[in-house]
């Protein structure tokens, strides 16, 4: 515990591999990036790693005696029933899952999920123990000033984040990835002074919760990414830059630094 009473936020930093990894390289990326928790744990920074469900029992195992967080990439909102393809937040608990990645873009606009669906998701991963990984973010870099793209951004990202807050308890904890939607695969992340300020404005929509709100920057990120956002935000959530277990070593060691 933070002097203050409330959970210390300790920096934080992972990536998930989507559906870019056959079973072979996911097994390989998951041995390397257990070799690597001594130095984020030295440094005092959680790591994450989100495989593919496929993967997720085998990367628990491989991933049990070292300090990094397994997560999955999406779970249903029920623990039980006749959910044809779905996937379990409880049988996710029960792997060895201690986080779970919801409402990124890609499920948003490709799934057409809805702010209710990840709100639903959400609460179910509490339910079962888990943290809820929630992806945020504006769709359409808003042009003229540079307050009017920071507002428009938290207007967007408000609701996103209302219905989560609403369907979660007070004491749960939840990171939140703001990744804005026009960032994320571009070659530059967004300018540091609009992701700053966005973000600074979403804390205050979670001034006042018990529970620990940890928020990161997704949407190309990269080395000296964190240098330039430190001062608002908890950490990264690193794309395709962190496939290549040495990119995401820099960063760690990046973050470290006071």
């Amino acid at each position: 515990m933070s002097p203050s009473g409330l959970p210390e936020r300790r920096r934080i930093v992972g990536t998930s591999l989507k559906c870019y990894f056959s079973l072979a390289q996911t097994a390989e990326y998951t041995r390397a990036i257990a070799s690597l928790s001594p130095t984020a744990s030295a440094l005092n920074i959680d790591l994450f790693f989100i495989p593919d469900f496929i993967s997720i029992s085998p990367c628990a195992t491989a991933l049990a005696h070292s300090g990094v967080r397994l997560g999955a990439q999406d779970c249903f909102w029920e623990d039980r029933g006749a959910y044809t393809g779905e996937v379990s937040p409880a049988n996710l608990a029960e792997a060895g899952v201690k986080i779970v990645e919801v409402g990124h873009a890609e499920r948003r606009q490709i799934f057409h999920e809805t702010d209710k669906d990840v709100a639903r998701k959400a609460a179910a991963i509490v339910k079962n123990g888990m943290v809820p990984l929630v992806c945020i973010g504006e769709k359409t870099h808003a042009s003229g000033p540079v307050s009017a793209a920071v507002g428009a951004a938290i207007t967007e990202c408000k609701p996103q984040i209302k219905a989560v807050m609403d369907a979660v308890p007070d004491d749960a904890e939840v990171i939140l990835a703001y990744e804005p939607v026009w960032a994320i695969g571009a070659m530059q992340p967004a300018n540091p002074d609009h992701v700053v300020a966005v973000v600074q404005g979403l804390r205050g929509l979670v001034e006042g919760r018990r529970g620990l709100i940890r928020i990161l920057y997704g949407g190309s990120a990269g080395p000296g990414t964190f240098k330039q956002l430190k001062s608002a935000v908890d950490g990264l959530f690193l794309g395709r830059f962190a496939h290549d277990i040495n990119n995401l070593e820099r960063v760690i060691q990046e973050m470290g630094e006071p």
